[in-house]
Formats: structure tokens, sequence, C-alpha cells
């Protein structure tokens, strides 16, 4: 009698414990995430801002990586605190870090209006 309930709670508990994590509604605000809950365009309008504001940071952009939508984070010099401050993935997409160097407005042409 002892050795089933023994090997009953050994089946039941993890049982358990899966619902419960189940039930529970992941975030997608949290770096690492697969699932994307946003499109690419609306985590890029939401978090440019933010990391625009991280020093050294020049744009931001869509691309593909490995033929699937990545955000790209375009700096003056990639560096190792850069790669520290900057996620990997953002809110289910991956992030890649492009060194482009300064990038400077063209001076308006005579045929602009």
């Amino acid at each position: 009698m002892i050795k089933i309930s023994v090997v009953c709670a050994g089946f039941v508990i993890p049982f358990l414990f899966s619902i419960s994590c189940a039930s529970e509604k992941p975030d997608f605000r949290s770096e690492g995430n697969s699932t994307p809950a946003k499109t690419i365009e609306m985590v890029l309008k939401e978090r440019t801002k933010e990391l625009m504001s991280i020093p050294g940071v020049v744009g931001t952009g869509q691309g593909l990586c490995d033929d699937k939508p990545c955000i790209k984070v375009f700096v003056v010099k990639e560096t190792p605190e850069m790669d520290q401050k900057i996620p990997r993935m953002l809110e289910g997409y991956p992030l890649v870090i492009e060194e482009t160097g300064k990038i400077r407005a063209l001076p308006k042409s005579k045929t602009d209006k």
C-alpha cells in the first residue's frame, strides 16, 4: 500500500505542476521567448526609442536572419560593452548588431523641394 501511494505521488505531483504552469500566460516582453506576440513592425515602433537611447546606437531596422524576420541594431562601433547592453532577443525576435560607423544625413540637393 505504501509503495502504491509513493508511486502515485511521483506521477500526481509533476502532473499538477505541469497543469499549473500551462495555465500561466507567457510574458512576451521578456527576452528569449521564441513565439512573438506582436508583429516585428510593432516591436520596432515600441522599442526603437529605448534602443536608440543606448550610447553608440545610430539606428534600428528589420531584416532577415537565416530567412526569418529579425531586428537589426546599427551601431557606430561594436564593443563588448555594447554587446552586454543590447539583448539577443527582443519580444520573440532575434536581434543582431551591425557596425555601420557614424550615419549622417546627406545635404539637400537643389532639386529637393
